[in-house]
């Protein structure tokens, strides 16, 4: 990025945050909150009087509607107010249970970002929470880095069955929850936007969302989402932030076309609530009506809804949600804590009862990506045979008569995509040669040729796609070949800590690469040469009279993937020819396809062996092997590690490449299982009955990078944590003059990635403090790293 789009950048960022303070500021004044005072110098005001003396009768209106209007509530609130009154209508209980009517609504996507921590600062700390201003976006650190799932799940009685592992909870403590939920003290209301002044905002936050429970399939069914309102204390407003950037932002739930009642199309029919309230923890079981130990049932006594001490906190004190719901579609959850992650599981919780009680559809915890298979196809790839793979039934012509006016045809019969302008369309005979560096084809009787450039994607008729690409440790460059259709690897069902978020990350990050070594050149070179002249001809076990003639291992025309197949066992070859095969050395066949990568010469056979050699050591033979004086790099693939801490390393065969991978799923997955009949242009290959479709629910995954402490090995974790408004939580913030000492430190500055390592270089040369975030630095709890770093990741396809 250049200076001047980082200046203007920097200037449109800087509005933007003047004019939702500003917003904000309206929306307090609207509820007879204290505004944020901007102090600063009339230039570099962030909130200017002029505009709040211009909207001041505006503001007085709205507060006299307001007025009129008090305890009116919106549509959706009414429909959650209902089920309250209608559940606890039995009890004797004189305590108010209404929801609020005046909230500061986050009605605007960023605005709960904004709110999170002071106008006119970069820290806001609390007993519960401290929030830092960070150059690549927000850290928050609750009091606790991780919470545990047992004893937290507590389910009020009178509605739907309660499960035997969960706790059984009487209506009369629920509705003492509820009225202390609804009525935080002052403290926990402090909104954090006005919190460095003395006149201090003091309100309760709330949130409309919209999640999915079911995915649209057109000419099927619509897609169809529940409706949940989030509650919580003005100074945990950065859990609606959370939340929000997770699952959208439904807007102004006062307003009608906001109101899924409306919406019959979209909606499932069910609402949620979730109200946040850490001060229940504080709450003792006497004081909300529980039994005395004597007087309680046999399940009271289990599940620990009785008190033998006055003084007995409910549930020890610890942190817990407590959930109120039937078969009418409304439920209504506490969570007695901050922690985010029990944000986010209650609304997958609340949109699983969507779709158990909507029917057809499914929560599922579930992980999945696209992978989409790639091979190393060696130094050349030629057309004709490549063609002759699909029996020639792809043309050029047929692209150009399929992409029509996406494409730019040249008079040279190649074509430019018009949208995505690294994307070249070629020749189905059309030839890649690193060796010439060209893309080479015949058209009208004579010899085209492009240059094969690494920026480039040369796709073929087929759909293949083929890039130049180097190798990430050596001066050499391979034409790696991507399949045009993925496979979908779906982890259904999937238990925390089941691997549904590895599924979907490159293996690359555990590839290593290491030289090759062999023990006597002589003796392995006769082996290789016996290979490479080998007659394979009669390796099948039956041979087809139509059959072209067995190509040469070393021949142009033979891939290096064809090679591969070559000296693999098959049920298709002789027992005699597997049987030679499992004679072979792993290291000799691992060294043939080197040779074959590494080979250029247009002979089947060439002088291949004066371009194979170890150097000499002190006068003796060495074991490094290298080819023309380049020396050979074996690639090895890290599966875990040994109890002592060593890494487990194992060989990769000469051609592979990781799959392209593209993630499309990270615990929230709303799906529908459907006859195929219903369903049009599905793979002939494949002959199920039913088709199950997803969608992933979340716009942000929130990834926890374990590797990434590890200083350049997650590449993509890196890159994703420095970027701008990245929302982060349990990272250690670091200052100016930690940048500076992460910057000297050169050795270890080298291995992060260039993206960590810009960022460090930014916060290390700039001209003012601040705060920033690296991957290798979790936070210190109790003197040690936390093992529960995350962030939330972009979804890149919601």
């Amino acid at each position: 990025m250049t200076k001047h789009n980082e200046k203007t950048d920097t200037k449109t960022a800087k509005r933007q945050r003047r004019e939702m303070i500003q917003y904000v500021n309206i929306q307090l004044a609207s509820l007879g909150q204290p505004l944020f005072i901007d102090e600063t110098e009339e230039g570099a005001k962030l909130a200017g009087a002029r505009f709040m003396s211009l909207t001041e009768g505006l503001i007085s209106s709205f507060r006299e509607k307001s007025r009129l209007l008090t305890g009116h509530l919106s549509p959706v609130d009414t429909r959650i107010q209902n089920f309250i009154d209608d559940n606890l209508k039995d009890l004797h209980f004189d305590k108010p249970c209404r929801l609020p009517d005046a909230t500061l609504v986050l009605n605007q996507p960023g605005m709960a970002r904004e709110v999170s921590l002071p106008a006119n600062g970069d820290i806001f700390k609390s007993k519960l929470l401290t929030s830092y201003r960070l150059e690549q976006g927000i850290l928050n650190n609750p009091a606790s880095d991780k919470r545990t799932t047992e004893g937290t799940f507590h389910i009020v009685d009178g509605g739907l069955p309660v499960a035997i592992d969960k706790k059984e909870v009487p209506k009369i403590a629920f509705a003492h929850m509820l009225h202390e939920a609804l009525h935080p003290s002052d403290e926990l209301n402090i909104l954090p936007f006005t919190a460095n002044q003395k006149e201090k905002a003091k309100i309760m936050v709330s949130l409309l969302l919209r999640p999915v429970v079911c995915p649209e399939v057109k000419g099927v069914i619509s897609e169809k989402s529940m409706e949940i309102r989030f509650f919580a204390p003005g100074s945990l407003v950065s859990n609606l932030d959370f939340v929000e950037t997770i699952f959208g932002n439904a807007g102004d739930h006062n307003l009608a076309v906001n109101d899924a009642a409306l919406d019959i199309e979209h909606w499932t029919g069910h609402t949620g609530c979730i109200i946040l309230a850490p001060q229940l923890t504080s709450l003792k079981k006497k004081d909300i009506g529980l039994p005395h130990f004597n007087d309680a049932t046999e399940r009271q006594r289990r599940d620990g809804m009785c008190w033998s001490d006055e003084n007995e906190l409910y549930n020890g004190g610890n942190a817990f949600k407590i959930t109120c719901r039937d078969e009418r579609g409304v439920v209504v959850t506490l969570i007695a804590d901050n922690y985010y992650g029990y944000s986010k599981k209650e609304i997958k919780t609340q949109i699983s009862y969507s779709a158990n009680l909507y029917g057809l559809v499914e929560e599922e915890h579930a992980g999945g990506a696209i992978a989409f298979r790639c091979g190393n196809m060696g130094d050349n790839l030629f057309g004709e045979p490549f063609s002759g793979k699909f029996n020639y039934r792809y043309s050029f012509e047929e692209v150009k008569k399929l992409l029509g006016d996406r494409i730019e045809v040249m008079p040279e019969n190649y074509a430019i995509d018009k949208k995505y302008p690294n994307i070249i369309y070629i020749h189905e005979h059309a030839d890649l040669e690193t060796e010439k560096g060209t893309v080479s084809w015949q058209h009208n009787g004579k010899e085209q040729k492009l240059r094969l450039s690494p920026e480039k994607i040369y796709v073929h008729p087929t759909g293949h796609k083929f890039q130049l690409v180097r190798h990430p440790e050596q001066k050499l460059w391979r034409i790696v070949d991507t399949a045009p259709e993925g496979i979908f690897c779906h982890k259904p069902s999937t238990v925390s800590g089941g691997g549904k978020s590895e599924i979907s990350k490159s293996m690359q990050n555990a590839i290593k690469y290491g030289p090759f070594y062999i023990q006597d050149l002589e003796k392995d070179s006769e082996m290789i040469d016996m290979l490479i002249n080998y007659d394979y001809s009669n390796r099948w076990k039956i041979i087809h009279p139509d059959a072209r003639a067995s190509r040469p291992l070393l021949s142009p025309h033979r891939t290096l993937g064809s090679a591969v197949k070559l000296l693999t066992p098959s049920d298709n070859y002789t027992d005699e020819y597997n049987q030679f095969l499992e004679n072979i050395p792993t290291h000799v066949k691992i060294l043939t396809l080197y040779i074959k990568r590494m080979h250029r010469s247009h002979m089947d056979k060439g002088p291949w062996k004066q371009y194979l050699n170890v150097e000499i050591v002190n006068g003796r033979n060495g074991n490094s092997l290298r080819y023309r004086h380049n020396k050979i790099m074996a690639s090895y693939v890290r599966i875990g590690f040994s109890p002592e801490g060593k890494w487990f390393l194992h060989k990769l065969r000469s051609d592979f490449i990781p799959s392209r991978k593209i993630q499309m799923e990270d615990d929230i997955t709303a799906s529908i299982t459907l006859p195929a009949t219903r369903l049009n242009n599905l793979n002939p290959e494949f002959s199920n009955k039913s088709v199950k479709l997803v969608v992933n629910c979340e716009s942000y995954l929130f990834q926890r990078p374990d590797d990434a402490i590890i200083r350049g090995y997650d590449k993509d974790a890196e890159s994703d944590i420095v970027q701008n408004n990245t929302f982060l939580t349990n990272y250690e913030p670091l200052t100016r003059e930690d940048a500076v000492e992460l910057f000297e430190d050169s050795i270890r500055f080298d291995q992060y990635t260039e993206p960590v390592q810009e960022l460090i270089k930014k916060v290390a040369t700039g001209n003012r403090e601040c705060y920033f975030v690296t991957p290798s630095h979790p936070r210190i709890v109790d003197g040690v790293p936390t093992n529960n770093p995350r962030y939330l990741q972009r979804n890149l396809f919601k």
